[in-house]
Order: structure tokens, then sequence, then C-alpha cells
């Protein structure tokens, strides 16, 4: 796995982070033919929080990022991008296992959406994530706090 950190978020950040994301997400929205690089780079610097914001540095340098952001019945987990080539490696779980713990911890709610298709989805399942809803290009994924139970009315 290397020699790898999670630090929080800069506004500097921010163009590293979008350039990643395209990178990252091309191969699916290509896919569903909705690929269009400065809209994927727009999106992302529209909504970066840096206060949410962690970025992963592998050996000293930038490979990443992850932002878990409140809402008023949970967080959301976004813009959760590693470089391709470190992606496999148990960088992406380990982060994941960290956040996920923290919200058990708290009893929080998170949510999220990833591309229809995306590999990432298996990722987020094998930490507990179950299906909410989906359309045509994503998929809404949430997961109970550990020690919590479903209400019925979902």
């Amino acid at each position: 796995m290397g020699d790898w950190e999670l630090r929080p978020a800069s506004a500097a950040d921010v163009e590293a982070v979008a350039e990643l994301r395209a990178v990252v997400l091309r191969a699916d929205l290509e896919r569903l033919g909705r690929y269009d690089g400065q809209r994927v780079r727009q999106r992302l610097r529209d909504g970066f929080a840096p206060a949410h914001t962690w970025v992963i540095e592998a050996d000293g340098v930038f490979a990443g990022c992850v932002s878990l952001r409140p809402a008023e019945d949970a967080h959301w987990l976004e813009h959760f991008c590693l470089a391709p080539n470190l992606q496999g490696g148990g960088i992406g779980t380990a982060v994941l296992r960290g956040l996920m713990e923290r919200c058990d911890r708290e009893g929080t709610l998170v949510r999220l959406n990833v591309l229809r298709g995306s590999a990432a989805r298996r990722l987020y399942e094998r930490h507990g994530f179950t299906l909410e809803s989906e359309d045509p290009v994503d998929v809404f994924l949430v997961r109970e706090p550990a020690g919590r139970e479903l209400p019925y009315d979902r």
C-alpha cells in the first residue's frame, strides 16, 4: 500500500482535485455518453468545500481526495477520487473504513451517488452501502451507522 496520509484540504487544492476527478470519471462518463471535461471540472469547483474535504497524499505527493459533507439528515460522501495508478492497492479501502468508523461513532447516516456501472460501487457495497434509488446516470447508496436499525418507512 505504500506510505500515505490524509491532510485537511485547502482552497489551493481545488485545481488538482478537479483534474483528477476528470481523469477518474472519464471512462464511466464516456460509457454513459455524458463526458464533458469542462463540465466535470466545473462541477467539482462549484461543490468544493475545503472545510469538509481531505487530500490523500501517497509518498508525500497528491494522490486523491474525499469529502464528507454534513447535510440535514446525513453526511454525503463526495469527490472520492484516487489516482488510477494507486487504485486497488488498499488506500481507498483504508480511507473509506476510517471515515465510516467516524460516522459509526457519531451515529451518522451516510449517502453517496456513484455513476451507473462504476466499479466503485463494489467498494461502497463492501462497506455496508445499499441501494436507495437510481436513475439512468446515477445510483444513490445509503449506509446506516453500525448497530442502527433501518426504519420501516424508507
